[in-house]
C-alpha cells in the first residue's frame, strides 16, 4: 500500500491517525502541513478542501479523516485485517486542553 498522510506535527486528529498506522504497522508518508506551504497546497489540491488530516491511499483521498474513519476504510476494502492492538492516543478525537494549552505557548505561524 502506497500512503500519504498530510497531517499536523502537533494535533489530536492526526495523532489519532498516526496512531491507526502504528497499530497496524503501516509504513506511510507523514507529510507536514503547517511547516511547508507546498505541501499544505497540496493537500488542498489534491483533497479540494482545506481541512486535516487527508490520508491518501493507493490514490484514494480520505479527507478530513480521523483515525478511526482511517482504520474502518482499510477494512472495509480489505486493505488490513482487524486486530486488538492497544493505541496510545485515541483516534477519534481532537486534541485535549493540555495539548491547547501547550500549543498557545508556542508562537503561531501563519502562512
Amino acid at each position: 500500500m502506497n500512503i500519504k498522510a498530510y497531517l499536523k506535527p502537533s494535533c489530536g486528529w492526526s495523532n489519532g491517525v498516526r496512531a491507526i498506522m502504528r497499530k497496524h504497522g503501516l509504513a506511510f508518508e507523514d507529510i507536514d502541513i503547517i511547516n511547508n506551504r507546498a505541501n499544505y497546497e497540496e493537500m488542498v489540491r489534491k483533497s479540494g478542501q482545506p481541512l486535516s488530516p487527508c490520508v491518501e491511499i493507493d490514490g484514494v483521498m480520505l479527507a478530513d479523516i480521523s483515525g478511526e474513519e482511517v482504520e474502518n476504510y482499510m477494512l472495509a476494502n480489505n486493505l488490513i485485517k482487524a486486530n486488538d492492538a492497544a493505541v496510545d492516543v485515541a483516534t477519534n478525537a481532537g486534541c485535549s486542553d493540555a495539548e491547547h494549552a501547550a500549543m498557545q505557548a508556542k508562537p503561531v505561524r501563519f502562512f
